[in-house]
Order: C-alpha cells, then sequence, then structure tokens
C-alpha cells in the first residue's frame, strides 16, 4: 500500500526516520525513531520499535498490577538510558507535554503516568528509556547520505503496529524500492 501524499524530502519533527538496512548498529538495525525535535540547534528522536524487557521498582510503576494493559517499556535510544520519558496519545493541560505529530505527545511527570496506567480506557502509553541525539546538520547528512528514510508518524502507526513489524510496514506503505528493502532477510546468510 502506497502513502497517497508524497514522502517528506527533508529531516523534521513529526516524522518517522527509518534505519535503512544498511544500518547494522544493534539497536538501530531496522529501528524506527520519532523525530521530536529538529532544528538549528540539531536533532533529538526516540526509537519506538524495540521493546525493552525491564522490571521497574513498584515504588515507581507497578505494571504488573496496572488496570492498562496498553502500557509498554521501549528503549529510546543510546544516551541517557536512565531517563524515563513518555510517549502518549492522551492530550492534558499540562505544560510540560511536547506535540510531536496529530494525537502523538512526549512528556508528563510522574503523576501523570500514573494517572495513565491506572486508568483503563486511557490509550497506549510507550515508556521511552534513553533518546538518540545528533548535533547540527548531522542527521541532514545522515539522511542524504541514504542511511535513513523518513515517513510522516501517525497516531495509528505508532500506537496500533506491533513494534516488530513497524520498520517493514512503513517500507511497505511507501511502496517502490522501499517495499523491495522490506524483503531483505535479516540474516542474509540464510538467503
Amino acid at each position: 500500500m502506497e502513502h497517497p501524499e508524497p514522502l517528506p524530502t527533508a529531516v523534521r519533527k513529526g516524522c518517522f526516520l527509518i534505519a535503512s538496512p544498511e544500518i547494522e548498529n544493534l539497536l538501530f538495525f531496522r529501528g524506527v525513531l520519532l523525530i521530536c525535535e529538529h532544528n538549528t540547534s540539531g536533532s533529538f528522536a526516540i526509537l519506538v520499535n524495540k521493546p525493552l524487557d525491564v522490571d521497574l521498582p513498584e515504588e515507581l510503576v507497578n505494571l504488573s498490577s496496572s488496570p492498562n494493559k496498553n502500557v509498554s517499556i521501549r528503549a529510546g535510544g543510546p544516551v541517557q538510558t536512565n531517563q524515563m520519558m513518555l510517549l502518549h496519545s492522551s492530550p492534558s493541560d499540562q505544560q510540560q507535554l511536547l506535540t510531536i505529530a496529530d494525537d502523538v505527545y512526549l512528556g508528563g511527570d510522574l503523576q501523570y503516568l500514573h494517572e495513565l496506567i491506572e486508568d483503563e480506557s486511557s490509550p497506549p502509553v510507550f515508556l521511552n528509556f534513553g533518546y538518540a541525539g545528533w548535533a547540527t546538520g548531522q542527521l541532514d547528512r545522515e539522511f542524504l547520505d541514504g542511511s535513513w528514510f523518513l515517513y510522516p508518524a501517525s497516531r495509528e502507526l505508532l500506537f496500533d503496529t506491533p513494534p516488530e513489524n513497524l520498520w517493514k510496514t512503513l517500507l511497505l506503505r511507501m511502496g517502490g524500492r522501499y517495499a523491495t528493502l522490506s524483503t531483505i532477510p535479516e540474516d542474509l546468510s540464510v538467503n
């Protein structure tokens, strides 16, 4: 299925940053990041398709007894991996929320997190540990060199697509040569 809108031609906030098959870094291999900021100071993105299997201290967050089963823990990137950031689609009047795309928000304090996980009707919430960052112009150069592809982010793709399918789903939606890239096996030695 091809995307009806033109694909982004420049890095910008609110786009998925999709790793090309040439990226072999374990964390970014077949990675999909959400660009949260891109300006003259640099770029900041969160990896969204790499689930983490970690136990959080119960005094911080008790996910095992949470009524909201739409809470998942993700590796956000290699920088400040001890920092937890909330990615969700629940607007609030909190001033610390950053709008990333339509119905996609970054931020919220611990009290807000508790409200989200205690409400079984709350939309999905990603607890992302760490982030990815680039110096001024660095991500633009990597995109122009073909290391990354871009696709407009949406709430539906982010929260409704299983993380293990997101990379392939986005490439298929991009169509053409990108759809072909989605069929490359993870391990080329089994080809």
